[in-house]
């Protein structure tokens, strides 16, 4: 799989971590960014990995800050993206076969790098249900198409 990871500051140690990871299990990365520990803007960063999901660059997005709130927060102000929060490895398996989530946000602060990988296996693994839950997911993009600015 293609996949987008992103960071903030509060993110970036995670970050590295998950990106040895994914490659060595065989996954394509895209990194855009942070590229430092230095303090910087989350929305900087997960909103080109949200676009980037939007657009079918590539499969999936990961984004990572202090408690995955404000990257989930920013992530999913992109048309088309659903980004949940990994807290918790039965929520992460029912975001992708409920929800259809194409982002997971998680909080670096507030997880173990173990559990955040755990989760992220999870969540690349687990198949969306489609049926009624195919309609709800729909009612969310029709609601987008008619209300959505740019």
């Amino acid at each position: 799989m293609k996949i987008v990871v992103a960071s903030d500051h509060g993110g970036f140690v995670y970050k590295k971590e998950i990106i040895k990871y994914l490659e060595s299990s065989g996954h394509t990365i895209v990194d855009v960014g942070t590229f430092s520990e230095g303090s910087c803007n989350y929305p900087d960063y997960a909103i080109p990995a949200g676009e980037m999901v939007a657009r079918g660059e590539v499969d999936f997005g990961i984004v990572l800050c202090n408690t995955g709130i404000g990257v989930s927060i920013a992530a999913n102000k992109v048309k088309g993206v659903r980004c949940a929060i990994g807290y918790d490895d039965r929520v992460v398996e029912l975001t992708r076969e409920h929800n259809d989530a194409n982002m997971l946000a998680f909080g670096a602060h507030f997880m173990m790098l173990e559990d955040v990988i755990r989760r992220i296996d999870i969540f690349l693994k687990t198949p969306f249900l489609e049926g009624r839950h195919a309609t709800r997911v729909g009612i969310i993009e029709n609601y987008e198409d008619r209300h959505y600015c740019k």
